[in-house]
């Protein structure tokens, strides 16, 4: 997921999150960004295949702000204990 300047949380899958991350950045590729700037990777995942990336994206896309904003907080939870 990436963060963006006005709050909104952007979900995609990549298999280079940082390059697909730099080309948002830089106004190519998605439409979501024409009208947000990109400011930080707030969550990523690894470990999986196109399929079950895809798959993960949908479920991802389907919850609220709240449980998106949850996951990410776990994560940071765990690298900063």
């Amino acid at each position: 997921m990436i963060r963006c300047d006005d709050g909104s949380l952007y979900t995609g899958i990549s298999t280079d999150v940082d390059r697909r991350y730099r080309q948002h950045q830089a106004g190519l590729g998605a439409k979501f960004f024409r009208t947000r700037r990109p400011v930080q990777i707030a969550y990523r995942e690894g470990g999986h295949d196109r399929r079950s990336a895809s798959r993960r994206e949908v479920a991802i896309k389907k919850m609220s702000r709240r449980e998106k904003l949850s996951l990410i907080a776990e994560v940071d939870t765990l690298l900063f204990d």
